[in-house]
């Protein structure tokens, strides 16, 4: 069981308005919104109802309304929701070990969120000022958002715009963040790019892109057209790059 599976033990354990009063702010109010009742109190601060403190029950409430707050976010980043996105939250809930009634929830607070006024910022810092003392519920969080972004295995520009906002309200570092998008993105991508080619393409045209590329950049056909300095040291550079995405291509097809 996942940590987000962990996180839904706090449903049932406490009413939702409850729920929607502890917590004010954005994640309240979708609360509110999700039960269709006004829950919020918006004089109260994130993490704290009538001076009490914040209760674990509470933390995994946050952690899982949040993250399908920013699913849905993410969702319409681009201007739209497309059916596939909708797929691969579906497919993503769905797939978790958790009850109907969770599951229902869960979509209905993605519903909520993507049509809210909130932005991605609005819910991240509300949840970066409830856990800003666990950096690990914060790097737990940003990778179970790339997970279902890699879902469709592309990381849309979009996709990848708003996560890094959401690294820097976390305070997590560029290291951290590139090492959880590595688990999920690889190079290859940009490997194939540099043959003029895509994953899509047969082995005999990605050999045949190489052989095209090598001949042109090759240093000695570059020395032999006379070519200025400058050009010679960006193809010498470009030629290193072929051969390296060649290479990397090669050992994930296995040819």
């Amino acid at each position: 069981m996942n940590f987000l599976e962990e996180a839904v033990s706090w449903f049932g354990k406490m009413t939702f308005g409850t729920l929607g009063l502890f917590f004010g702010g954005p994640l309240g109010a979708i609360i509110g919104m999700t039960l269709g009742h006004h829950l919020v109190d918006r004089k109260a601060e994130p993490g704290q109802v009538s001076g009490a403190p914040l209760k674990s029950e509470q933390a995994q409430a946050a952690y899982f309304v949040c993250v399908f707050s920013i699913l849905g976010k993410l969702a319409k980043a681009d201007g739209q929701v497309t059916g596939d996105e909708l797929q691969v939250v579906d497919e993503f809930i769905n797939g978790m070990r958790i009850s109907d009634t969770e599951k229902q929830f869960a979509k209905q607070v993605f519903n909520e969120a993507k049509n809210s006024s909130y932005s991605i910022d609005d819910f991240a810092l509300q949840f970066y000022q409830i856990n800003s003392s666990q950096p690990a519920v914060l790097t737990s969080f940003l990778d179970v958002l790339f997970r279902v972004a890699a879902a469709d295995r592309v990381l849309h520009p979009a996709e990848e715009a708003a996560l890094v906002r959401i690294k820097n309200i976390f305070r997590i570092s560029d290291k951290q963040f590139d090492d959880i998008k590595s688990v999920y993105f690889s190079d290859v991508d940009r490997y194939y790019k540099i043959l003029n080619c895509s994953a899509d393409s047969s082995n005999a045209e990605i050999k045949k892109n190489y052989k095209k590329l090598v001949r042109d950049f090759h240093p000695d056909t570059i020395i032999s057209k006379g070519l200025p300095e400058e050009f010679t040291d960006f193809a010498a550079s470009r030629f290193r790059e072929i051969q390296e995405a060649y290479e990397k291509v090669k050992k994930e097809r296995g040819f």
